[in-house]
């Protein structure tokens, strides 16, 4: 599912409530275990980052992907994660109560360390490495440029001409009926004033 949200917050107020719980909880299971990760949307998918991509979660048709750039400790809990469709590089669900939470836990601590190990020796991951890893196409991630639209101002009335105002205001006021050659009411009509009772 494409986005045009900026935000993780956006992000997840657009999915149907179903989902918007699922990965809710995903995201805040990373945040609480990954401490020291930076949230941000690209290419349509929450990434979460600690010296370059790390996890990145996206809400696709048909099921949810957690994808983790620290491939070997998915390979090493792949056994865990009976009920969803583990790979080297991401774990994919469609129904939540199916993940193994406490899992998916470990997988998020021991990728941070891992991580932390791989930033030491230099040998992080480039995020292109990781979409590739991923198969994430960047083209077909990326939300669809904003189309803009000029609005045109609606057309002006064309302006009465002089003597048709004058004749509309007049219908309306008695004294410019009056002055334009109108009647003078008779005595005890409407537009008498009613006398003031004390």
């Amino acid at each position: 599912m494409i986005t045009t949200a900026t935000t993780v917050g956006a992000y997840l107020r657009d999915l149907p409530p179903d989902r918007r719980v699922a990965m809710a909880r995903v995201c805040s299971m990373i945040r609480r275990s990954a401490r020291g990760v930076r949230e941000s949307m690209r290419y349509g998918l929450a990434f979460y980052e600690l010296d370059g991509p790390l996890f990145a979660l996206e809400s696709g048709r048909r099921h949810m992907s957690l994808y983790v750039a620290e491939q070997e400790v998915v390979l090493r809990h792949k056994e865990a994660l009976a009920g969803v469709n583990a790979a080297r590089s991401f774990i994919r669900f469609s129904d939540f109560n199916r993940l193994p939470l406490d899992v998916v836990e470990k997988i998020v601590r021991e990728s941070v360390v891992a991580r932390r190990a791989r930033a030491a020796n230099g040998t992080i991951p480039t995020q292109a490495e990781l979409l590739k890893l991923w198969a994430i196409k960047e083209q077909a991630a990326q939300a669809p440029q904003a189309v803009t639209r000029a609005v045109a101002a609606p057309a002006a009335k064309p302006a009465l001409a002089r003597g048709e105002a004058v004749k509309r205001t007049a219908s309306r006021t008695p004294a410019l009926r009056r002055a334009n050659g109108a009647k003078a009411p008779a005595r005890g009509t409407a537009e008498r004033r009613p006398a003031r009772s004390s």
